[in-house]
């Protein structure tokens, strides 16, 4: 079943057919997985652009939380969000997308707390870089942003664009295989004792360990470091 999380028509249509197979049984578990990436320099990004990322990475899941809340609720269902490494530090020209990610943690604390009473387990997966055609899309748009700029505009960011072009390549050919996510999404819905958060990959462990223990300017230091940016 193919769903726009954006479209309400398609989410109440969503959750008539999953009410018709479940039944009385309910819904045991929900993964909100739907995500785009808006990249670019934070300047330079629209705002419908930046509607459009919160609407897809956030909104979105939210309101398809709430659609099918009903059908959880009387299995006792879970709720599994599909976070990001971004969702916790900020690379440079992923600003948009990672404050959709960061949103998400936020959302997924929000459910948590608010959902226990009914015995409603809410976790986020928040792996590395991942083989998704997302990062191929995000290539795409990238192109046809520099090539809609301003001779300015890339005078301002060119240099830095063509270095982030280059580490998102590196990440994308280290990029872990889709199992490792599934792994974690399994064990979110199927385990005794789910966890609340799952960091998936070494970069992941070792950002969020910088992100609670290292000064910001340090952090940053790091982060452009690794991606090979003055």
């Amino acid at each position: 079943m193919h769903l726009d999380v954006t479209d309400p028509e398609a989410v109440r249509s969503a959750v008539e057919q999953v009410t018709a197979s479940v039944q009385e049984a309910g819904l045991a578990g929900l993964v909100n997985n739907a995500g785009i990436v808006v990249g670019g320099p934070l300047e330079l990004i629209t705002r419908d652009q930046y509607r459009r990322q919160l609407d897809v990475n956030v909104i979105g899941p939210l309101a398809v939380t709430q659609a099918f809340l009903p059908l959880l609720s009387r299995a006792r269902g879970r709720i599994v969000n599909i976070g990001s490494i971004s969702g916790r530090v900020v690379p440079p020209y992923l600003g948009a997308y990672a404050t959709s990610k960061f949103a998400l943690e936020a959302l997924t604390d929000g459910l948590r707390l608010e959902l226990r009473k009914w015995g409603i387990s809410v976790s986020i997966v928040e792996p590395d870089s991942v083989v998704t055609p997302i990062w191929d899309k995000l290539e795409a748009a990238r192109e046809e942003q520099h090539a809609s700029a301003s001779p300015e505009a890339r005078r301002l960011y060119g240099q830095d664009l063509l270095q982030m072009r280059e580490a998102m390549r590196r990440m994308t050919k280290n990029a872990m295989p889709v199992d490792r996510v599934v792994r974690a999404v399994r064990h979110a819905l199927c385990a005794k004792r789910p966890k609340t958060r799952y960091p998936v990959g070494f970069r992941t462990h070792l950002a969020f360990w910088a992100a609670r223990h290292l000064p910001d300017r340090l952090r940053d230091w790091f982060l452009l470091r690794e991606l090979r940016m003055p």
